[in-house]
């Protein structure tokens, strides 16, 4: 696979991207896989933990970025974006658009532009629930391992300060979009997921009650690394939260909003119950579900979490969250469907288990594919242009990675024209 044509251009960089540019690439292809943050990784950076085994997703993360620093077959390019792709398989051209990083190869993280860099932004990581200074690495395992510069304070005295404090001239203010053109002979899609924006749900209260969070704000809350370094405490007020209640489909299964099910997001809420009973083992849990979706191997999970006397399981649908003015806690109401009766909850912490929705439902490939209602891909369409991840439908980490495997296979044989 020496020739222009047997390259590979993988798009996305987060789990599935790295998975089928890795596979692709110790099978023997040339691949190019660019990222639009300015580092790899993906929502898998962001996550506290995995479920069932509930172990950090650092390790795994550190063995695929060594398995890049050690193969000459893999480019990277973060900060990176498809300005124009065009062609058939076997023979594609893609304009890339790399977007600046104010930073250089020379730079050693040593942090000295961070500390004289008083403008502070919010932490996209943390899902903008604290703010970092805008000369900053976007986290302790990022990929590459070098700072970047906010271009809102490029052309500012703050950028100033912090070419000034840098010792290893890494601060290259001058820097310019710059273009890549690439002729590759396969494109593997793979642009992940976003969170529903379940500030559409109004009567759920996210956007109007500080204690009202989304379920991927809650995996940071709860991760070491998080805003609060761990520490399970309400946004209002500091205060350790000694109950929470978790909200299952908020704003899914609803056809004024996601009219499917994500699949994950039950056995994102359970791992969530850990969090907490871990953290605070006084604490309570109480969530609130339409149908507990845990199949095969994630059953035994489901009985694990089940069987805690702190962790109450209602078959409901919430139809109101609010603040509860006496007591100053959240106040969940809705109906308990197995006792046919009206439920409300006063708890600390209300966290909504929101829905995936594919990258591609707001930027699809300029090239042809083929999408359901929701804008996941259901085929390559006439381009042969190959899915990977969750741009198919919603998956896990495990299932992702298993996609992503077949992808690279897809892509190697899309470009060799078999």
């Amino acid at each position: 696979m020496g020739d222009e044509n047997r390259k590979i251009l993988v798009v996305g960089g987060g789990i599935s991207g790295i998975t089928a540019a890795i596979e692709a690439a110790e099978a023997g292809a040339e691949v190019t896989l660019i990222e639009r943050n300015p580092y790899l990784g993906g929502r898998v950076t962001q996550l506290n933990q995995y479920f069932p085994k509930l172990c950090p997703p650092t390790c795994g993360l550190e063995i695929n970025f060594r398995r890049i620093k050690q193969n000459p077959k893999i480019s990277v390019y973060t900060l990176a974006e498809i300005e124009s792709l065009s062609g058939s398989p076997g023979n594609y051209q893609a304009v890339l658009k790399l977007n600046p990083r104010y930073v250089n190869d020379n730079c050693t993280c040593c942090g000295k532009c961070s500390e004289v860099c008083e403008t502070q932004i919010p932490n996209p990581v943390n899902y903008g629930m604290d703010t970092m200074p805008a000369a900053y690495l976007p986290h302790a395992m990022a990929f590459p391992f070098k700072y970047v510069l906010d271009p809102g304070i490029v052309g500012t005295e703050e950028a100033r300060k912090c070419l000034d404090a840098c010792k290893y001239n890494a601060i290259d203010l001058d820097m310019q979009p710059a273009s890549l053109n690439l002729n590759v002979g396969s494109v593997v899609w793979a642009t992940g997921w976003d969170p529903y924006e379940v500030e559409k749900v109004d009567y759920l209260g996210f956007g109007k009650y500080p204690d009202v969070i989304t379920s991927v704000m809650f995996e940071r809350l709860s991760a070491y690394n998080g805003p609060t370094g761990g520490k399970i405490i309400r946004p209002s007020d500091g205060k350790p939260v000694q109950s929470i209640a978790l909200v299952q489909c908020a704003g899914s299964r609803d056809e004024n909003h996601l009219a499917y099910c994500s699949g994950i997001c039950c056995l994102a809420s359970l791992k969530h119950a850990t969090y907490l009973r871990e953290k605070n083992p006084d604490s309570k849990v109480y969530m609130f579900y339409i149908d507990i979706r845990a199949m095969g191997k994630y059953e035994d999970f489901y009985v694990k979490v089940q069987s805690d006397e702190n962790v109450v399981l209602t078959k409901s649908k919430i139809a109101r969250v609010s603040i509860d003015r006496e007591s100053g806690q959240m106040l969940v109401e809705g109906e308990d469907i197995g006792r046919s009766e009206k439920v409300k909850q006063l708890v600390d912490l209300v966290v909504l288990a929101v829905g995936m929705k594919p990258g591609t439902a707001s930027c699809k490939p300029s090239l042809d594919m083929d999408y359901d209602d929701f804008g996941f891909v259901t085929g390559s369409g006439s381009s042969g242009l190959i899915p990977a991840g969750c741009v198919k439908a919603p998956m896990e980490v495990a299932a992702s990675l298993q996609d992503s495997t077949a992808a690279a296979l897809k892509a190697i044989s899309t470009a060799m024209g078999r």
